[in-house]
C-alpha cells in the first residue's frame, strides 16, 4: 500500500494527464459551431426548465471549445457544423409523461437532430442527454452522432432522492453553500430523478437523550407565526430568517430544473425528554397550543414557498405524537386542505392504518403511503417474498402508549409493503430504500439498480426513492467538522459530499427511469474517469456492490438501521455468552446461528437449515452455504477485476480511482469475512446439536479466516478512514473497522475454549449425515436448475379459480410440483398445493374462494428431483437480479 507522500506524487501525475487528455480531447472536436433552435412559439420549449436544460447544454459544449448559439429559427445560410431542434413536440402515440426523443433527420437540405418531449421534463431529460453525452465524449462527434433514433419513457411514476439534515455541525455547511445546491440538483435532473425530499427532523429516533436538535422541529427555525410567541433557545439573531432564505432557494432551484419539491417533516414533537444537553429549546408551545402551532407554521410555509408539492410525514410514534392522537393530524391536514394548490400528502407506512389514510383522504389531495422497500436496508432487489417472524403480529408483542400502531396490530406495517396493495385504494404506495447497509462506502452495480428499477412499481406502485448515500452521517450529536466522507487523507476528500457517490446517482437516476437503459450511459463516464480502465473499474464495483445487499436478504441480526451496520459490523457471537449480543432485534438464543433471513420464505438460517440435514428433510430454499459461497464469488470477482485495473493504473484518475479502489477492497473484505463466518457458524451449530469434533475443527478454521480477513481489510482501511466515521451515540455507529476485531477475537477465543466441552447432543442422528453436514462446510454446493416455460396470466377475476401451468422439458422421475401462493400482503402466510403432471409440464390452480379478495397474488413453483433438494422455480438469476415469483392482478379495478 502506497505512503501518504507516495499516494500525494502519484495524485499529481494522475491529475496532470487526465487534464492534459481533457485538453486534448477539445483540440479533437471535429465541430466548432452548433446552431441550437427552439421556437418561440412552442409553450413546452421556451418553459423555463427547459431554458436551463439548453444552458446545460451549451456549457458542456463551450467547455469543449464549441461555440453554441441559441436560435428562434433554422437559418437560411449554413454557418455552423450541426443543427439541433429543441421540440415540445412528439407523436400522439409516444405522449406518455416524461418521454423523450432524440432523432436525425435533414432539415434545409442538411443533417441535424431533433430533441423532443411530451412534456417539459421529458424535453429536459432529452436536452441534458445531449450535455450528457458532450460532458463525457472521447471522439470528434463529441457524442452527438446518431445512427437511429432513441426513444424513451419512464418505467416509474416517482424517481426520488431524499437529504436530510441530521447535524449542525456537518450540515449547515452544505444547506447554506448554494454552489452546493446548484451543482447536486444540476446533477439530480441530469440523471433523470424527478423529485427532490429535502428532509427535517430525521436526526432521532424518539425525541429522548436528544443532543443536537437543529431544525429537528423545523417550524421555528423557519417561521415566525404570528398569534404565537414560539422562539428556538438559543438562536442567532438573523438566523431564522437567513435559514428560511436559503429554504426557498433550494425549493425555488428545485422547481427551475423541473424537479418536484417536497418537503419532509419526521418529527413534531417540540419537548425532548431525558435531554438535559440539548442545544436548543423551544419556547412558547404547550399541549394546548402546539396542533394549531404546526398547522399555521406549515401554512406560511405552503404560502411563502409556492415551489412545495408534497408532504413527507412520519406519522408514527416516532414523530413525538403518541399513536392514535387523530385530532392532531387532523389539525395539521387544515394547512394543507386550504392551501389554495395541490399538496401531495406522503404518509410513511410505519404504523398507517385507515383512519389515517381517511384523514388524508379528505384533505381532497393525492396521497400516498411509503413503505420501506426491505427493511431498513437495502437487500436484493425484489421484494421480500414474506416478513421475519418477529414482524407478525402477536398477542404478548402487543404494545400500548405512543406505539400502540405500529407495535400492536400493525406490526407487519413495519418492514416492508405490509397490506396496502388492496386493488380498490384511495391512495398510491410508493416504495423508500432506507439508509441502511449503503451509507459510507461507494456502491455501484447496474444490474441490481435495475431490479429495483423493475420492482418499484411492484403491484402499479409509484416508484421509489432512495435515502441518499451519507444519510445519518453526524446523527444523534455525533458530528464531526471536516466534511462528512470522513477521509483521513484529505486529498482523497471530494469538494462536494456527493460527487463521490454521482456514479451511484447516475445508476439509480437513469435505470429507475428505463431500467433497460444502454449500459453506454454508464460506460460513457466511467471511460471519461478511468480511461482504460472503464470496464475493469465497472466489474469491480458491480461484484463488490453485490456482497451486502445478499447478505441483508440472507441474514439479518435486526431489521433496524439503528442497530445492524454491516459496513462496519459489530460482531454477533457464534459461541453464545463469549460476549453480550449487540442485536435485541432477532431471535433467542441471541446468537449467529439463530439469526433469521429478511427474507425466511427464500433464505433459511444457519439453525434452520442444519436442523433439516441432520434430520434428512430436503428443503429448496437458499442455505447460508449458498449464500457464503455467493460473497467468496462475488469478492472474488471483484478482486479479479480490481487487480486487471490497477495494471493499467497511470490511465486513472488518481483521486477518484483511489476513492473507488479503496471502497471496492473494503466490501471484498467484507464480503471474505461474512463468507468465513457463514460457514464457521454452520459448522458451529452442527458441532452443538452432535458434539463432533471435526466440525468443531471446522468451525475454529473458518473463524480464524474470517478474523484475518476483517484484520487486513481494517488495517488497510485505517489509512482511508477516520478513526472515528459517526453515524450515531452509540459505539455500535461510529468507530472504525479496527474497533471491531476486539469482538471479533473475543468470540474466537471463546470457540477455542468451547471446542474442549461436550454439549448436549441430540440423539438419534445417523453418523453418515453429520459427517455429511460437515463435508458440506467447505464444499462448492451444487443447485440443479429447471428449464421450463411459464407464462403467468395478466389477469385473474375474484372469485374465480386461476389455473396455471408450468411447462418442463422433462418430467420423469420428478415428484409432483408444487404451487405455493399467497395475496400481495405479508400480513398474511404462504400456502401450497400439489400440481398434477399433465403433457409437457404441470397443472395447478388457486382456489376461486382465494381469489374473491381485493389482493393482486403471488406464486412461484417448487419442483422436487429424486435424491436432490427441491428447486424454486424462478431461480434467482446469476447477478441474484430477478425476481423469484410472479404476480398477477384482479381484473376490473380502480387502480388498472
Amino acid at each position: 500500500m502506497r505512503t501518504s507522500l507516495e499516494r500525494r506524487d502519484f495524485l499529481k501525475l494522475a491529475s496532470a494527464a487526465v487534464v492534459a487528455a481533457t485538453s486534448r480531447r477539445g483540440v479533437a472536436s471535429a465541430l466548432r459551431k452548433i446552431c441550437i433552435v427552439v421556437d418561440p412559439a412552442d409553450i413546452v420549449a421556451r418553459d423555463a426548465a427547459v431554458t436551463w436544460a439548453v444552458r446545460q447544454f451549451q456549457r458542456s459544449l463551450a467547455d469543449c471549445g464549441v461555440n453554441a448559439e441559441v436560435l428562434s429559427a433554422i437559418p437560411h445560410e449554413k454557418n455552423h457544423d450541426c443543427l439541433i431542434i429543441v421540440s415540445g413536440s412528439m407523436p400522439a402515440s409516444f405522449s406518455k409523461p416524461e418521454s423523450l426523443r432524440i432523432e436525425p433527420f435533414r432539415a434545409a437540405g442538411e443533417g441535424a437532430l431533433r430533441v423532443s418531449g411530451s412534456d417539459v421534463r421529458g424535453l429536459v431529460y432529452a436536452v441534458l442527454e445531449l450535455a450528457d453525452r458532450v460532458q463525457c465524449s472521447t471522439d470528434a462527434s463529441l457524442g452527438l452522432s446518431f445512427a437511429t433514433a432513441i426513444e424513451e419513457s419512464p418505467a416509474n411514476e416517482i424517481r426520488s432522492v431524499a437529504r436530510a439534515f441530521c447535524s449542525e455541525i456537518e450540515d449547515k455547511p452544505w444547506f447554506y453553500d448554494k454552489s452546493f445546491w446548484t451543482g447536486y440538483l444540476d446533477m439530480l435532473a441530469a440523471y433523470r430523478f424527478n423529485r427532490f425530499n429535502l428532509v427535517f427532523g430525521f436526526g432521532y429516533d424518539f425525541p429522548k437523550g436528544v443532543t443536537d436538535d437543529y431544525f429537528h422541529f423545523p417550524y421555528p427555525y423557519l417561521v415566525d407565526v404570528p398569534g404565537y410567541d414560539v422562539r428556538v433557545v438559543p438562536l442567532e439573531p438573523g438566523e431564522r430568517a437567513r435559514n428560511m432564505e436559503m429554504f426557498r432557494f433550494i425549493a425555488a432551484e428545485t422547481a427551475a430544473r423541473g424537479l418536484q419539491f417536497q418537503l419532509g417533516i419526521w418529527t413534531h414533537a417540540y419537548q425532548w425528554t431525558d435531554s438535559p444537553k440539548a442545544y436548543h429549546h423551544i419556547e412558547g408551545l404547550t399541549p394546548q397550543n402546539h396542533a394549531s402551532y404546526c398547522r399555521d407554521a406549515l401554512a406560511i410555509l405552503l404560502k411563502e414557498c409556492p415551489q412545495i408539492q408534497g408532504l413527507t410525514l412520519r406519522v408514527h410514534g416516532e414523530s413525538g405524537i403518541p399513536e392514535g392522537s387523530y385530532p392532531f393530524w387532523e389539525t395539521l391536514f387544515e394547512a394543507v386542505a386550504k392551501c389554495g394548490r395541490a399538496i401531495e400528502i406522503d404518509m410513511h407506512a410505519k404504523g398507517i392504518n385507515q383512519i389515517m389514510i381517511d384523514m388524508a383522504v379528505k384533505t381532497g389531495m393525492k396521497v400516498k403511503v411509503s413503505a420501506k422497500y426491505s427493511a431498513e436496508h437495502m437487500g436484493l432487489g425484489y421484494h421480500q417474498a414474506d416478513i421475519r417472524e418477529l414482524e407478525i403480529p402477536r398477542p404478548d408483542r402487543m404494545e400500548t402508549g405512543v406505539f400502540s400502531v405500529s407495535n400492536g396490530d400493525r406490526r407487519f406495517t413495519r418492514y416492508g409493503y405490509a397490506d396496502l396493495f388492496q386493488q380498490d385504494r384511495k391512495f398510491d404506495v410508493l416504495f423508500r430504500l432506507w439508509p441502511g447497509i449503503q451509507r459510507h462506502l461507494l456502491w455501484g452495480d447496474p444490474e441490481t439498480a435495475a431490479a429495483y428499477a423493475r420492482t418499484a412499481h411492484f403491484c402499479d406502485a409509484s416508484g421509489l426513492e432512495i435515502c441518499e448515500p451519507l444519510t445519518f452521517k453526524g446523527r444523534e450529536g455525533s458530528g464531526i467538522a471536516g466534511g462528512r466522507c470522513a477521509y483521513t487523507d484529505g486529498t482523497l476528500r471530494p469538494r462536494q459530499d456527493w460527487q463521490k457517490f454521482a456514479y451511484g446517482y447516475r445508476l439509480w437516476g437513469r435505470l429507475l427511469y428505463n431500467p433497460d437503459t444502454d449500459p453506454e450511459v454508464w460506460r460513457r463516464s466511467l471511460r471519461k474517469q478511468f480511461g482504460a480502465n472503464a470496464a475493469a473499474a465497472e466489474a469491480a464495483m458491480a461484484n463488490a456492490s453485490r456482497i451486502l445487499p445478499l447478505l441483508t436478504s440472507a441474514h439479518l441480526p435486526s431489521a433496524s438501521n439503528h442497530s445492524f451496520w454491516p459496513e462496519m459490523y459489530e460482531n454477533m457471537p457464534i459461541v453464545l455468552g463469549s460476549e453480550p449480543s449487540p442485536y435485541n432485534d432477532t431471535p433467542t438464543p441471541h446468537r449467529f446461528g439463530t439469526v433469521s433471513p429478511l427474507d425466511p420464505q427464500l433464505f433459511s438460517s444457519i439453525s434452520e437449515c442444519v436442523d433439516e440435514l441432520l434430520h434428512g428433510r430436503l428443503s429448496p430454499k437458499y442455505s447460508p452455504i449458498t449464500v457464503a459461497q455467493w460473497l467468496e464469488d462475488f469478492a472474488a470477482a471483484a478482486a479479479a477485476a480490481n487487480a486487471k485495473a490497477n495494471a493499467r493504473l497511470s490511465l486513472a484518475s488518481a483521486a477518484e480511482w483511489s476513492r473507488w479502489q479503496e471502497d471496492v477492497l473494503i466490501q471484498i473484505g467484507l464480503g471474505r469475512f461474512f463468507a468465513a463466518k457463514l460457514r464457521s457458524g454452520f459448522a458451529w451449530e452442527i458441532f452443538l446439536r452432535t458434539g463432533s469434533a471435526d466440525a468443531a475443527q471446522v468451525a475454529l478454521g473458518q473463524h480464524k479466516i474470517a478474523r484475518d480477513a476483517w484484520a487486513a481489510m481494517a488495517q488497510r482501511a485505517k489509512a482511508i478512514y477516520s478513526a472515528d466515521v459517526t453515524y450515531g451515540s452509540t459505539p455500535g455507529r461510529r468507530g472504525h473497522w479496527l474497533d471491531r476485531l476486539a469482538s471479533i477475537d473475543r468470540d474466537l477465543v471463546a470457540m477455542h475454549a468451547s471446542i474442549s466441552t461436550t454439549p448436549a447432543v441430540e440423539e438419534g442422528i445417523a453418523p453418515s449425515r453429520i459427517q455429511a453436514a460437515v463435508l458440506m462446510v467447505n464444499a462448492r454446493p451444487h443447485r440443479l436448475f429447471v428449464t421450463g416455460r411459464h407464462t403467468p396470466p395478466k389477469f385473474f377475476r375474484s372469485g374465480q379459480q386461476l389455473d396455471i401451468f408450468l411447462g418442463l422439458d422433462s418430467t420423469a422421475g420428478r415428484t409432483p410440483v408444487t404451487l405455493f401462493y399467497r395475496h400481495v400482503n405479508h400480513a398474511e402466510r404462504w400456502l401450497s398445493a400439489a400440481m398434477k403432471q399433465d403433457v409437457g409440464g404441470y397443472r395447478g390452480s388457486i382456489p376461486g374462494a382465494y381469489t374473491d379478495s381485493p389482493y393482486p397474488l403471488q406464486y412461484y413453483f417448487v419442483v422436487a428431483e429424486k435424491g436432490a433438494s427441491p428447486i424454486f422455480f424462478p431461480e434467482l438469476n446469476a447477478t441474484l437480479s430477478s425476481q423469484p415469483y410472479y404476480a398477477v392482478w384482479r381484473r376490473n379495478t380502480s387502480i388498472i
